[in-house]
């Protein structure tokens, strides 16, 4: 008994130093983040289609992007940020699926109020998740997102929104 303490004592004394020495995290353990070969861009700024929005994305970190979009119709306003993570797939060049959360605010009109007589509310805050895929076409400035984003509003009208999804298309830069 004493023979294994003392071979596990010097085994850790030795690989401990390497191990810690890999900066470990629960990212890294989990998404595999050193293997993580980074984005194809850092920004784009273009469309997303159902519904109707202006996208704009930074890559803060090679594998993490903020997103803002800007959704107009003709009866109101809805603004969401969303902090989304980058994962490859694998054997697919340029390809990654993505995950995130964020949070919007809403500003509608009488008009929408009126076709949605659930929703009296003119003012939408909430909380959004995101599930999607991103390609960046090779050798042209251009990047190609399918996705699903559900949300849950919270203040003004409280209800669950899970037909949100999109075709996005920007150019990157």
């Amino acid at each position: 008994m004493k023979t294994k303490l003392l071979l596990v004592l010097i085994s850790s004394f030795f690989i401990a130093p390497s191990i810690f020495s890999q900066n470990f995290t629960l990212d890294s353990v989990v998404y595999k983040q050193n293997s993580v070969p980074g984005s194809p861009y850092k920004t784009a700024l273009g469309v997303k289609m159902y519904p109707s929005a202006i996208s704009y994305k930074q890559f803060i970190r090679s594998n993490k992007a903020v997103e803002v979009l800007g959704y107009f119709t003709l009866d109101g306003f809805r603004a969401t940020v969303m902090y989304e993570k980058y994962m490859p797939i694998e054997g697919a060049e340029n390809l990654n699926w993505y995950v995130g959360y964020g949070g919007h605010l809403g500003l509608w009109s009488d008009e929408w109020k009126r076709n949605n007589p659930n929703h009296t509310a003119g003012i939408a805050l909430g909380v959004d998740g995101i599930l999607g895929l991103d390609y960046k076409i090779k050798n042209a400035p251009l990047d190609l997102s399918v996705d699903w984003q559900p949300s849950f509003n919270l203040v003004g009208s409280s209800y669950f929104e899970s037909g949100w999804a999109g075709l996005g298309i920007r150019y990157t830069f």
